[in-house]
C-alpha cells in the first residue's frame, strides 16, 4: 500500500496568505528551519498507478502538479480514480471544485457530508452541470451507527473502515453546534494481502474507545495536529476561538494528542498532520519541535511517500 501526503497544513496553509505571525514570516523570508505547506490530504494506492484522493484540498491542482505518480498517462487522464471526504469542511472538499474537469467522478462520503455538499455548500449541484458531475458513493455511518467497512474500486485488495470521531460539523452546517454521527469520520486503512495498516484522522477532536482502538491497531497513524496549545490562537491575537471550540485537540497538556500518541504501541509510526500556521512545531528549531522527538512523533510534510509492506 502506498501513501502520499499531498498536503499537511491546515486551513490557509503556510504561510497563511493573510497572517504576519512568525512562523508566516518565516518561511516567506525563505528561513531554513521553516518549510512551507499547502493544505491537508493525502492519496492512497494498491499498485503505485491509481489512487483514491482523501479529501480534495483547495490546493489540489498544485498538489497533483507536484506529484508524478498522479499525472496523467494518456491525452487526458489522470492518476486520481476516486475521491473520499472525512467531513466537510471547506479545506476538505473546495478542491472538488478544480477536479471539474473529471467528471464524472465517485466522491465517498457520509450522509451528513453529502447533505452539507447538497445545501449549505452546493458543491454537489454545481458541479452536475460538468459532464455528469459527482457521483455520491454512501460512507454508511449515521444514526446509531460508528463503524462502516467497505471497498472502493481503485483500490484491489485494500478494505477501509469508517469510524466515527468527536469533532465539529463546518461553520456553514446547520449542525455546527449539535455534532451528530457522520459529520466527521477516521479511516482506518488495510491492505489485507500484507496485514499492514495505516489510520488517518485529521479531525480527531476527541478520544474515544473506538477510535483510540484503531490507533492501537494501526502500523501507521496520522492524526490532527492543528495547534499546540487550546488557546494558541487567542494568545498570538489571530483567533477567538480555542482549539476545543473548534473541534481540535491540541498536542501539548497531559490529554492532549502527544499524551495520546504516547499511548500507542512502541512500533507505531506517528505523524501530525492538518497543522495550521500558528503551531510552533512548524519551526524546526522551536522547543515544541524538539518535544515531539522526544516522543517519538514526526510531523507530515507535503510529498512524504510511505509503502507499508
Amino acid at each position: 500500500m502506498h501513501v502520499i501526503v499531498l498536503g499537511s497544513a491546515a486551513g490557509g496553509g503556510f504561510p497563511q496568505w493573510n497572517c504576519n505571525c512568525k512562523n508566516c514570516a518565516g518561511v516567506r523570508k525563505l528561513h531554513p528551519h521553516y518549510q512551507a505547506r499547502t493544505q491537508s490530504s493525502i492519496a492512497i494506492s494498491a499498485d503505485g498507478e491509481h489512487w483514491l484522493l482523501c479529501n480534495a484540498s483547495p490546493d489540489v491542482r498544485t498538489q497533483i502538479n507536484a506529484t508524478p505518480s498522479l499525472w496523467p498517462k494518456s491525452l487526458r487522464g489522470s492518476g486520481v480514480k476516486e475521491v473520499l471526504l472525512v467531513d466537510a469542511q471547506i479545506d476538505h472538499v473546495t478542491g472538488l471544485l478544480s477536479l471539474r474537469e473529471g467528471c464524472p467522478l465517485d466522491v465517498w462520503c457520509t450522509p451528513n457530508v453529502h447533505a452539507d455538499l447538497n445545501d449549505g455548500f452546493p458543491i454537489f449541484p454545481m458541479l452536475s452541470h460538468w459532464n455528469g458531475g459527482l457521483n455520491w458513493q454512501p460512507i454508511k455511518v449515521v444514526e446509531d451507527t460508528v463503524e462502516y467497512s467497505f471497498r472502493v474500486p481503485c483500490l484491489p485488495g485494500i478494505r477501509l473502515t469508517a469510524f466515527t470521531i468527536d469533532s465539529n460539523a463546518p461553520p456553514y452546517s446547520p449542525r455546527r453546534n449539535q455534532p451528530s454521527n457522520g459529520d466527521n469520520i477516521g479511516l482506518y486503512i488495510e491492505d489485507r494481502a500484507t496485514g499492514k495498516s495505516l489510520c488517518y484522522a485529521p479531525g480527531l477532536g476527541m478520544p474515544s474507545a473506538l477510535s483510540m482502538a484503531y490507533l492501537n491497531a494501526a502500523d501507521v497513524v496520522m492524526v490532527d495536529g492543528t495547534l499546540w496549545k487550546d488557546d494558541e490562537m487567542q494568545a498570538m491575537g489571530v483567533g477567538s476561538s480555542t482549539g476545543h471550540q473548534m473541534g481540535h485537540l491540541a498536542a501539548s497538556g497531559g490529554n492532549g494528542m502527544l499524551a495520546l500518541l504516547d499511548e500507542l504501541p512502541a512500533s507505531t509510526l506517528r505523524f501530525l498532520i492538518h497543522i495550521n500556521n500558528t503551531n510552533p512545531v512548524l519551526n524546526a528549531e522551536s522547543d515544541a519541535f524538539k518535544t515531539l522527538d522526544q516522543h517519538n512523533i514526526q510531523l507530515a510534510h507535503d510529498g512524504l511517500h510511505l509503502t507499508l509492506e
